[in-house]
């Protein structure tokens, strides 16, 4: 390659030089804004509206220099970041990323790779080949199984059932990837009446439909009740088509029950179906050698999805689409026409994933699980499932309800007869003030019929102060309203 001109080589150089101090300056406020995390209040002071406002107005005319618009955004949206990364933020099941994720993320994008195939990026094709078979290995899938990088338990568990709807149509005699679903043998889902409502979206956005879902009852805990699930696929089988697809779940996501994936995986291979284990946060478990039980039989399944920005503290957007049967994933997410042939293979990577314009998410889900270890994903489970029974006991001991067995880093809270209106309204003021108050951050929900404060520890950085402190809060807080 010839010598750059003067003028290009001077550009780049100053091109360089601003982006240096620019990533500097970044980094700085994000530092700054991780090591307050511990005091600032869980929720920010502003709301939508008013971080609008200050991003807002009209597009301006004439460039912006870049070190300026690093500014402008820090100072307009400092009062609506929530503290997710926080210590006690409790909401959803949200993990804060750890420090050598955050920093591989930095360098992702920076690095600015297209996870889209290995020829394009042997560094992103071999970090998610790593990466993805020390996963296999932690959580009890089979060592033959693919992997593909995704963005949550959404687009995982849509990869895991578009798998499983190839397999019990061809099973059928069956090809859904060439003919479609018209005229096609009918597919059954048996899922839990708990299932996570990512199930019920993939299958919407498989053709399938909400009438697929044969629902099948819940144990008190809120795990699939074996004896309806043994009915219903016999019921399902003489009703004739396809071959069954059971969705199973480790990590019910209000209370975090774990259905019976063995005995429930016999059943269904009775009648020759597909299992898919929605795993986003409970498959974990396997990890911890206390908690493997709550999976066992987890490798007998054919599909998995789980997320990494849950409970392996990866950043936002993370998450992993296992398939017990490469080949079929592949057929189910591949691309049938030609398309940028030359350019190398694709099995392997785009193949495995709805998008081939992708970030390269396997830097950072090998950095947490380098930082972390075995021993040290292990221990990050336990510590946040004895959190979450110290958060229960605390709870329980100032007078409020916890109606959940907690099994792993769920917690149910109900404050009162939560079936009177007025009670059902108690708690989301109750949920809302804590909210306001910043001392924590966490939500409500709807189980069987009752309004109850959900309690969610995904976090590493969380430690038995912070419980204690959330928990002062709850109940001073539920005492005013």
């Amino acid at each position: 390659m010839g010598a750059l001109l003067p003028g290009r080589a001077a550009y780049l150089a100053a091109m360089t030089d601003q982006l240096t101090s620019l990533l500097r300056t970044a980094v700085g406020h994000a530092a700054a804004y991780r090591s307050s995390l511990a005091e600032r209040p869980v929720r920010g002071p502003q709301g939508v509206d008013e971080v609008t406002a200050a991003l807002g107005g009209e597009l301006p005319t004439a460039p912006t220099p870049p070190a300026e618009v690093v500014e402008q955004l820090v100072a307009a949206v400092e009062g609506g970041l929530t503290s997710t990364a926080g210590p006690r933020f409790f909401g959803f099941v949200i993990g804060g990323s750890l420090p050598a994720a955050t920093a591989a993320d930095v360098l992702t994008a920076g690095w600015d790779q297209c996870a889209f195939n290995g020829v394009l990026s042997p560094a992103a094709a071999a970090a998610e080949a790593v990466a993805g078979g020390w996963l296999k290995d932690l959580l009890g899938i089979p060592v033959t199984a693919s992997v593909g990088f995704v963005t949550g338990a959404q687009a995982a568990n849509t990869a895991g059932l578009a798998a499983a709807r190839h397999q019990v149509l061809a099973d059928a005699g069956w090809d859904v990837e060439q003919r479609g679903l018209p005229g096609a043998p009918p597919v059954r889902v048996l899922a839990s009446v708990e299932r996570h409502a990512t199930v019920d979206r993939s299958l919407r956005l498989l053709g399938l439909g909400n009438d697929a879902v044969v629902p099948v009852r819940a144990d008190p805990n809120g795990a699939i009740e074996l004896e309806h699930l043994a009915e219903v696929l016999a019921e399902v089988a003489v009703a004739g088509g396809a071959p069954p697809i059971v969705s199973l779940q480790t990590g019910n996501v209000n209370t975090g029950a774990c259905d019976d994936l063995r005995a429930a995986t016999a059943l269904t291979r009775q009648h020759g179906g597909w299992v898919h284990v929605d795993g986003a946060f409970g498959l974990w478990a396997a990890a911890s050698p206390a908690l493997r039980h709550l999976v066992d039989g987890v490798e007998l399944a054919d599909s998995w999805g789980c997320d990494g920005h849950k409970w392996l503290n990866v950043p936002y957007d993370s998450a992993f689409a296992f398939c017990a049967h490469p080949d079929v994933h592949a057929t189910a997410m591949s691309y049938t026409a030609a398309y940028l042939t030359g350019s190398g293979s694709v099995s392997g990577m785009a193949d495995l994933t709805a998008e081939s314009s992708r970030r390269a998410r396997g830097f950072a889900t090998w950095a947490a699980l380098r930082e972390l270890g075995r021993d040290g994903v292990a221990e990050l489970v336990d510590r946040c499932c004895a959190l979450a029974r110290r958060f229960a006991d605390g709870l329980a001991a100032g007078g409020a309800d916890v109606v959940n067995d907690v099994v792993l880093n769920q917690v149910l809270v109900g404050f009162g007869d939560d079936g009177r209106t007025d009670q059902i309204d108690r708690v989301d003021r109750i949920v809302d003030a804590v909210q306001r108050d910043g001392t924590c951050w966490l939500g409500a929900t709807t189980w069987r019929g009752r309004r109850l404060m959900r309690v969610s520890v995904s976090n590493h950085s969380t430690r038995e102060d912070d419980v204690d402190r959330s928990v002062a809060a709850i109940l001073r807080l539920a005492a005013t309203v």
